[in-house]
């Protein structure tokens, strides 16, 4: 695929970071790219490098080699786009204390004067992500796991170009993974691209492809049935 059918390019990027006193290389010349519409799943076992791999995709670190270009350009840090065009999702989730589930979900939209349709949309991803009835409490008035889909709603409100998603199923009960692979599947086809970090196994039936990391490096998975393999602890 070239670079003008990709809207995400990742090409041979490594890091090495000093733990104490050995170099460790978490990422080795790791290559990918993400079409439009397209949920790829990057799976792994942890500290195989899929966060450190988001992280220098967002423009959170600055990789030892390689590039990462936005829509074939260069010289882009993803984390200073508009959330119109980039929305990340970090296992820190980032909700704002001070305000409510509601508040957090529709901060995008009030930031960029949006209209009353996002408002509509706002109220459809809590109510697909099972928050409506807690939309007024607090983000420590509920569990990790509705915290975790709190982010998800904020995260897709704007129907961003990208979606950039790191264990976003880390906090949810099998029934609950499936339902935030499902609206990550629909956001895909209606706007967004997705990557998607996570070692949940529901993530091969959603995904258009299925990438896996081991020891920095990236292949794509052809076999469905090798995924829980790759993604086992």
């Amino acid at each position: 695929m070239s670079d003008l059918e990709a809207i995400l390019t990742i090409d041979g990027v490594s890091k090495t970071y000093l733990r104490g006193t050995e170099n460790v290389r978490a990422l080795r010349g790791a290559s990918l790219t993400l079409r439009p519409r397209e949920l790829v799943a990057l799976i792994g076992p942890s500290g195989s490098g899929k966060s450190t791999l988001l992280n220098v995709i967002a423009g959170w670190e600055t990789p030892d080699e390689g590039e990462v270009r936005w829509q074939g350009g260069d010289g882009v840090r993803l984390a200073d786009l508009p959330w119109r065009d980039v929305a990340i999702l970090p296992q820190s989730l980032g909700l704002v204390e001070d305000l409510s589930v509601w508040e957090n979900t529709e901060l995008p939209v009030r930031l960029s004067g949006g209209d009353g349709q996002l408002i509509e949309r706002a109220e459809k991803l809590l109510r697909g992500l099972g928050l409506e009835d807690l939309a007024d409490r607090g983000p420590a008035e509920i569990s990790m796991g509705e915290q975790q889909r709190a982010a998800l709603a904020r995260a897709l409100v704007l129907s961003p170009r990208l979606l950039l998603a790191d264990e976003p199923t880390g906090h949810q009960d099998a029934d609950w993974a499936r339902g935030v692979f499902r609206a990550i599947r629909f956001a895909a086809k209606e706007r967004t691209a997705c990557l998607v970090a996570t070692h949940h196994r529901e993530a091969v039936e959603f995904a258009d492809r299925v990438l896996a990391i081991r020891d920095g490096q990236v292949r794509e998975i052809s076999s469905a049935e090798e995924a829980p393999l790759l993604t086992a602890e």
